[in-house]
């Protein structure tokens, strides 16, 4: 079977000038540097399939969602692959299929227009009765009233827009859904009745990208999961490879396990490095509790496959040092 989504060796990287107390206006001699955010990340995505991407805020997560649906801010600048369906994604088939085949579920629900009842805006413009009905069938789905497509953002609870904008996308019956941050604020049963949904949509064909922060939430629904620091992928692993430490084989990946409430609540000393603060060696050195001298001076580390899944990292699967 082939991948609905490849992405191959994706680097992002921001353009930013020195900032003066007022407007920055760009001149020849105005001092340029280059942010990079994402570097060489390698993902696939299976038909039917979900995979989570798990990370720390800040760590690239929704840059990687914007830029499969190539609405990256005008200043960033991308390299590497990305395929869909075994064909190259450009901006102008990414155009074509946005909102269509390939959908995002977003983090807030400041998506929904707060001045348009929610009918109209699923409508998008179009009445034919095909069309109304098509959408009346997925907010059904989703345990949403008629009444719903009558009533306006603010009615609506947190919880009920965010299944209006995942019947929203499901109407479309898209082939990969992206779905940025889509539970937060909400409880545990309203989270998971939400989860829920999704696997449903895989489980009818569709390939997910799932994104979040949470890694609970993350087993609780994903076939595999990728895990995301300071912009690179330094581990992929089965959902099943989590069930204890010795399964991992990343020490980042290692120490949000064990920064689970149920697995102690140990969080790892130290903090993800900010952009372009780390330009040589291992982005996780200096909260590695075994990292060495190479580890500090080597230019890159590439995503190798280990023990069935993938690792980023000199040492892998090693017992940390006391």
């Amino acid at each position: 079977m082939e991948p609905i989504l490849q992405i191959e060796h994706l680097s992002i990287e921001f353009i930013q000038y020195e900032r003066g107390t007022g407007k920055v206006r760009v001149s020849p001699g105005m001092h340029k540097r280059s942010l990079p955010v994402i570097r060489d990340l390698c993902l696939e995505i299976y038909p039917g399939q979900i995979v989570a991407v798990a990370g720390a805020s800040g760590s690239g997560k929704s840059l990687l969602a914007h830029s499969i649906l190539d609405i990256l801010p005008y200043n960033s600048r991308r390299e590497g692959v990305i395929r869909y369906d075994g064909n190259l994604l450009t901006s102008e088939r990414a155009e074509q299929l946005r909102g269509r085949e390939i959908v995002l579920v977003p983090q807030g629900v400041t998506y929904l227009d707060p001045l348009m009842k929610v009918g109209p805006q699923l409508w998008k413009g179009k009445k034919d009765r095909e069309t109304k009905q098509r959408y009346r069938r997925a907010l059904e789905r989703y345990g949403m009233e008629p009444e719903t497509e009558n009533r306006y953002p603010f009615e609506l609870s947190g919880g009920m827009a965010r299944r209006v904008m995942i019947a929203s996308a499901s109407a479309e019956k898209p082939r990969l859904i992206i779905a940025d941050e889509p539970t937060p604020g909400l409880d545990a049963r309203a989270a998971k009745r939400i989860l829920g949904h999704f696997r449903e949509l895989a489980d009818e064909g569709a390939g997910i990208l799932f994104i979040t922060h949470d890694l609970e939430l993350a087993l609780a629904i994903a076939d595999r999961v990728a895990v995301f620091y300071a912009g690179e992928t330094i581990e992929e692993a089965d959902a099943a490879d989590f069930s204890d430490t010795s399964g991992l084989r990343h020490p980042f990946t290692k120490a949000l396990w064990n920064a689970m409430p149920e697995h102690g609540f140990v969080p790892a000393p130290g903090a993800q490095p900010y952009p372009g603060q780390a330009e040589t060696g291992c982005l996780f050195s200096g909260q590695c509790a075994k990292c060495r001298p190479e580890c500090l001076s080597c230019e890159g580390i590439p995503l190798q496959s280990y023990k069935g899944g993938k690792v980023r990292c000199l040492y892998p699967g090693e017992e940390e040092n006391g």
